[in-house]
Formats: structure tokens, C-alpha cells, sequence
């Protein structure tokens, strides 16, 4: 097959290329040239100078075609844009997900069809499995890097366009993978950061491209009463203990942000948690919301263990009600709630409340 694969001058990227250069498919390589605040574009690691010239060795190592292709514009537009907004509403977004759903599987796959490719590939650890009519999306072999929790949000054509060549493999494996290769990112460290923070704290890059976010105000306890005051909400997640600047008795925590009226509430740690949550947006991978209550696990972060719960679709499924067998700590409105089958992925949704 033509195969696209997005690469970022990482192992995992690359190693994908070679799997599937190996596997004999026709493979380009593409780089989006993505958004960096000006003056800061060195220290982005997804899209540096030296990111792009790795990808370039990698895919003359590898002696496929190699593009850059600009997208500045409307991952600005899109990924940056929509980080902002999450925070002036008291959310903690997840750009991740805005990425894959509106630049990788949007504007990536359209180029790449336009190149005349039939699928792309990203370093992405998860897996695809076709089954009849439909495709299913698993978690990834390596469980301590399975990514599909940021491909909930991916349609059955877009997943029937997609590759996925690593997830059956640990990541110890691809870095051996990426030696056998002899590739020249077979030992560059993984990168954890947000692509458009340059590796900062995300309050600074805040404070400078949305200064209106970080108004004071204040924090209260959940019968109202006025304990301290705030920096802007923005600066705050839920379950944070240090750096709220209270003097109490005993250690408060962070449990909940009202943007309406501009207040932090606090509480005890035996305050924190919730049995049950709203989701909304929510998308079904086979298309087809379960016309009932199903038993899921589900998991609630990135970095977040899953935990079991009762899944009960709502408005046709765009909506639903989880409601945990435990209280669940820390959950977080504009993050994302998956629902897993064990190693399946059911679907998901963003935390509402």
C-alpha cells in the first residue's frame, strides 16, 4: 500500500516507517510544521530544526520521500485556540485530543490522500483489529505506553485508514527495532511536554497569551466561607494540595473551579473524589451508541488507572452518566473519559462535571 507516516523525528515515528518500509508497503514520511510562540520556535520539541533534520536522516536511512508540511495556521487556530478557551471556562483541557481528531486525522489525512496514499501511520502505541464491516481499536501490548486513550475520539473511516505499526510491541523492542535499523534516533529520550509549551510550565505560557485568565479571586470552602485568595483559576488543578497559600489546620485541597464566580473551592482530603461523573461529546467507537446501561472500566486520565464503573447512554448516546462502583479522586472537567472492554475501546467522552 502508499502509505503516509507522521513523523516527528522520534524513535517511535520511525521505527513505524521502518516496520513498514520493511513490510514492502510504499512509504512517505511527513513532518507538520506545527504552531510555536515567535522566539520560541528552537525549543519545541516536535517540530525544531533538529527534530526535522532527524526525521530527514531517518528517512534517507530509510530511502523514503520526506515532506514538511506548514501547519501552523490552523493548529493555532485549532489546538492553541482551543487550550485557551478550556481554561478561561475553568477547564483542564486535553490537547492531545483536539490534535488527533482535528490536525493528525484531519488535515494530515487529507494531504496524505491527496499524495494518493491509502493509509497513515503514526508512532502511536495502540492497535487495530478489522472485523467484518468494522474496526476495532485495543489498547496497546505495552500497557505502560498505550496511547488509545487520546484515539477515542477517531471514526470508523478514520480508523479504517490507519496504522498503528507499533503497538504490538513493547517499548523496549523498538528500541531495539530502532538499532537494528541502525537508525539516528535509536537512543533520543521521550518527550512528555506538550509540543507548543517548549517544555515549560503551562501558567507561564498562560499568563503571557491569555493574561485575562489569571484574575484573583477567591477561595472558599464548601460551606462558602472565605479562606484565601487565588491567582486565576487557571494556575489550579483538581486535587492540589500545595501552593494555595491557606494557613489552616489542616492540609486543604483543590475541589472544584467555578468560573462563573470566579472562586476556587477547597476541602479536607476526605472531601476529595466523586462516585459519579458526567460526560459529554460523547463518541462511540463502532458508531452506535449500547441502547442500555453497560459495565465498562473506565479510565478518566491519561496517566490514570481505569476503574469500574456503570456507563448509562444518554440523548442517543451523545451524553452519559458514569457512576463509579468507588469514588474515584480527582476527577476533572475538559479531561477525557474512555470506556474500555478490557483491552477495547468502547468510546468516551469529556468530563462535563
Amino acid at each position: 500500500m502508499k502509505v503516509v507516516v507522521a513523523m516527528s523525528g522520534g524513535v517511535d515515528s520511525s521505527v513505524a516507517a521502518a516496520l513498514l518500509k520493511k513490510q514492502g508497503h510504499e512509504v512517505t514520511g511527513v513532518m507538520l510544521r506545527l504552531w510555536s510562540e515567535p522566539g520560541r520556535e528552537a525549543s519545541n520539541r516536535c517540530c525544531t530544526p533538529d527534530s526535522v533534520a532527524l526525521a530527514r536522516r531517518v528517512a534517507a536511512r530509510l530511502d523514503i520521500p520526506f515532506y514538511v508540511v506548514d501547519a501552523r495556521e490552523i493548529f493555532r487556530r485549532t489546538v492553541v485556540q482551543a487550550f485557551l478557551d478550556g481554561y478561561a471556562a475553568a477547564r483542564t483541557p486535553n490537547p492531545c485530543l483536539t490534535c488527533n481528531r482535528l490536525i493528525r486525522w484531519g488535515f494530515l489525512l487529507e494531504h496524505a490522500l491527496a499524495l494518493g496514499a491509502e493509509k497513515i501511520a503514526t508512532g502511536h502505541y495502540a492497535r487495530l483489529v478489522e472485523a467484518g464491516s468494522k474496526m476495532k481499536l485495543l489498547r496497546a501490548v505495552d500497557q505502560t505506553k498505550d496511547q488509545s486513550y487520546v484515539l477515542h475520539i477517531l471514526t470508523q473511516e478514520q480508523l479504517s485508514r490507519s496504522l498503528f505499526p507499533i503497538g504490538e510491541y513493547p517499548k523496549a523492542q523498538i528500541r531495539q527495532f530502532a538499532e537494528t535499523f541502525d537508525l539516528p534516533v535509536a537512543r533520543r529520550p521521550d518527550s512528555q511536554d506538550l509540543c507548543f509549551l517548549a517544555g515549560e510550565d503551562y501558567r507561564h505560557f498562560l499568563q503571557r497569551n491569555a493574561p485575562q485568565i489569571s484574575q484573583p479571586g477567591k477561595i472558599v470552602s464548601r460551606e462558602g466561607e472565605v479562606l484565601g485568595w487565588h491567582q486565576g483559576l487557571a494556575g489550579y488543578t483538581i486535587g492540589q494540595r500545595k501552593g494555595l497559600g491557606l494557613s489552616t489546620p489542616e492540609p486543604r485541597y483543590v475541589l472544584a473551579k467555578e468560573a462563573s464566580s470566579n472562586t476556587l473551592v477547597v476541602g479536607l482530603e476526605a472531601e476529595l473524589g466523586a462516585s459519579e461523573l458526567t460526560a459529554v461529546d460523547i463518541h462511540w467507537i463502532s458508531g452506535l451508541a449500547p441502547a442500555a446501561a453497560i459495565r465498562a472500566q473506565v479510565k478518566t486520565r491519561y496517566t490514570a488507572g481505569q476503574a469500574p464503573a456503570e456507563v448509562v447512554p444518554l440523548e442517543q448516546g451523545i451524553r452519559a452518566r458514569v457512576r463509579f462502583e468507588a469514588p474515584q479522586r480527582d476527577l476533572t472537567p475538559g479531561q477525557a473519559a474512555v470506556f474500555y472492554d478490557g483491552d477495547l475501546v468502547l468510546g468516551g467522552g469529556l468530563i462535563a462535571r
